[in-house]
């Protein structure tokens, strides 16, 4: 029954248009067509965009992906690997990666390799999202080798491969993965000449036409609310400005002016949610590895010709940006203390996949070093470690009767959502203070609502959270980062060093325990970091927690 009630209140959110086409792809399954011997459009002859993965492999036998080893003799789709680890291998982004063209025989070798273990529709490789990034490294990578280098066959696979992406396309999922088949068809349709180029490309454009706008909001962040997966999507737009110069399509500049836009909001959006080391905030689903950094971005945008300023923080005093379409508050102190405040919404209602429960938590940077942070994520698919990591247990937020803010399960699941409500900034001649709240613990008996408001002044920082209704217990939680020492000194202050040496002094009023816990922070898939969590029970209706990080 409670499964049932789960999955009602996740299918209320979802588009009707979604089920109807999961059931659709369930009935009708992509089939090999006869297509027309493939010819190229003599438009793309070169490619010499930007790059920022490292190789996977040295001999084209042994990858490493998301921190774990495997062979490939042991199959591309060996059930014994991670599903997301399989993914990677047949993304093929060997085939771009740094230093790629040094490293011809072996990339020769992988696309041989993958058309010879993998007929048509028959495993992970065929699958849509796996399709979409593999045809758009082999079309960068064969576009660098001239005409007279690349095989009539490797252009019948590509062809083939573009088609079955054609044929599930993954309007059952929205979101990135639809960004990601547009973006491919693009790079197929630019490829391609003739009938089946030009289809793939209109098919392709219209796709991104359609959600543009939709995936970006005004404020530049992109509708899922996750940094990782904006970076993401931010170079995606580049490689399309970077397609367009090459290609020179008229159906292509016609959209330059809102690529270009796109792409500039958003760079001014992810530079707000970067702490100063130039790292992502861990919002939703966030690690390291995966996207490419600030500076990866910053040297694509340069490389197309494209600059986006960003006023300095103020020397004296706190300032807030109100990132208001996403829902995060960013509060500066000058270049070196940051504070990054999530009072999000879940992400687009029919598709949360990448939500975490972490309404009202927050990330803290102090002196350019990362001090608060929430937890990361190391993994994906089933199972209770990725269960706790998008918990609300996992983030620097309340958790109320060791319940989610927000209903989610099963990986990539949300029921019933937290709603940011009450948001407001206010300042002063000393102070600043941002408050929120939101209603995810309101659907339990004691109809509880959560109430945070963060102040800020000089040298100080203090976390207020109230709570309204009945609980029996709330904790509080402040994750440090593992280079953090955390000291306890008594019942209500905890000491913490700063890899360079700078003291804080953490203190709770209003808590009936305060407890220092072991527990790790995930900077990569496959990676986990041991740090210390501070629990505050809360002994009333409000806990003040307050960070004192100057004259210590």
């Amino acid at each position: 029954m409670k499964r049932l009630k789960l999955l009602f209140f996740t299918l209320r959110h979802i588009k009707l248009s979604q089920l109807a086409y999961r059931l659709y792809y369930r009935l009708c399954k992509p089939r090999l067509r006869h297509l027309d011997e493939p010819r190229l459009r003599g438009v793309l002859s070169c490619w010499a965009g930007e790059t920022f993965l490292k190789p996977a492999t040295d001999d084209g036998e042994t990858f490493v992906f998301l921190g774990q080893t495997g062979y490939l003799k042991e199959g591309w789709n060996n059930p014994a690997y991670p599903k997301l680890w399989l993914y990677n291998l047949h993304y093929q982004d060997d085939l771009n990666s740094v230093e790629a063209d040094d490293r011809v025989c072996l990339c020769q070798h992988l696309i041989k390799r993958w058309m010879s273990d993998n007929p048509p529709f028959t495993g992970n490789g065929w699958e849509p999202y796996c399709l979409s990034l593999r045809i758009v490294n082999w079309v960068k990578w064969l576009a660098r080798q001239g005409e007279n280098e690349v095989g009539s066959e490797w252009l019948r696979s590509l062809a083939t491969q573009t088609d079955a992406l054609a044929q599930q396309l993954e309007f059952h999922i929205l979101a990135n993965h639809l960004f990601a088949n547009a973006k491919a068809l693009i790079f197929a349709g630019g490829f391609f000449g003739g009938k089946q180029g030009d289809a793939w490309l209109e098919s392709g454009l219209k796709l991104l036409d359609s959600e543009l706008e939709e995936q970006f909001l005004e404020d530049g962040g992109h509708y899922e609310r996750s940094p990782m997966y904006h970076a993401i999507l931010l170079w995606d737009v580049c490689d399309l400005l970077q397609l367009l110069e090459y290609t020179q399509l008229n159906s292509l500049r016609k959209r330059s002016e809102q690529l270009q836009r796109i792409l500039t909001n958003g760079m001014r959006w992810l530079r707000k949610m970067v702490h100063p080391d130039g790292g992502i905030a861990f919002f939703n689903d966030a690690t390291f590895g995966i996207a490419p950094t600030l500076h990866d971005l910053e040297r694509y945008c340069s490389r197309l010709g494209l600059t986006v300023s960003e006023a300095l923080g103020e020397d004296e005093g706190w300032s807030a940006t109100r990132l208001e379409a996403s829902g995060y508050t960013v509060v500066d102190h000058g270049t070196q203390h940051r504070a990054l405040l999530n009072m999000a919404e879940i992400g687009p209602a029919y598709q949360p996949g990448h939500a975490h429960a972490d309404t009202l938590s927050f990330e803290l940077s102090l002196f350019g070093q990362r001090v608060f942070v929430n937890s990361g994520t190391s993994q994906y698919g089933l199972g209770p470690e990725r269960e706790y990591q998008r918990g609300t247990c996992a983030h620097n937020t309340v958790e109320v009767e060791d319940e989610n803010s927000s209903e989610i399960w099963a990986g990539f699941r949300v029921a019933r959502r937290a709603r940011p409500s009450n948001i407001s900034v206010s300042s002063n001649e000393t102070a600043l203070c941002v408050s929120a709240a939101h209603d995810g613990y309101c659907r339990l008996p004691g109809k509880v609502l959560t109430k945070r408001t963060w102040s800020f002044e000089e040298g100080i920082m203090q976390v207020v959270d109230q709570l309204s209704g009945r609980w029996s217990e709330a904790i509080s939680r402040f994750y440090c980062h593992p280079s953090v020492t955390a000291n306890q000194l008594n019942d209500c202050e905890v000491l913490l060093i700063l890899p360079q040496g700078q003291k804080v002094c953490f203190t709770v009023k209003g808590a009936s325990e305060l407890r220092l816990v072991d527990s790790n922070w995930h900077p990569g898939f496959g990676v986990s970091a041991p740090n210390h969590c501070i629990e505050a029970t809360l002994s009333g209706p409000q806990l003040v927690s307050r960070i004192d990080y100057q004259n210590i």
